[in-house]
């Protein structure tokens, strides 16, 4: 399961990308908006500008906003920068790699084996699912009702 603050975070980038063209947003509307913490939610901004996809305007008019467009913001780019590694296991991470302990071959590991498939599709998910498609679903799950 995701954290707090990567929840926090996808659900304050979706909005912002919804009202990109009225940004910069208040927190206070984003929170309010998607019933967030607002004082949890600064954090996860803050951490998301030191990222590099939203930036900050103070004084009147000021808030927060995207400075990357939705369709190259990833949930791959987001998780990782908020919790870590993808795979269940640490012996099956890309970037967060350490040896199993329980393990006696890593190479003949079945467990393994199969927690690295699960990561590999999830990332492959991950990768190529963006704000922007997050939009596009539920325009089109909308259209269904």
């Amino acid at each position: 399961m995701l954290s707090k603050k990567a929840q926090y975070s996808i659900k304050a980038l979706v909005y912002l990308a919804k009202n990109h063209k009225r940004s910069p947003l208040l927190i206070s509307e984003i929170a309010e908006s998607e019933g967030l913490p607002q004082k949890f939610l600064e954090s996860a901004l803050l951490d998301l500008k030191r990222m590099g996809i939203v930036c900050s305007k103070k004084g009147k008019g000021g808030g927060y906003y995207l400075i990357k467009n939705p369709d190259n913001i990833t949930f791959a780019e987001i998780i990782r920068n908020f919790d870590g590694a993808i795979a269940l296991f640490p012996c099956a991470t890309f970037n967060y790699y350490e040896k199993c302990e329980h393990c006696k071959d890593e190479n003949t590991c079945g467990l393994r084996s199969i927690v690295k498939d699960i990561r590999d599709a999830t990332v492959k998910i991950l990768k190529t699912n963006t704000l922007a498609d997050v939009i596009k679903r539920e325009k089109k799950l909308s259209l269904k009702k």
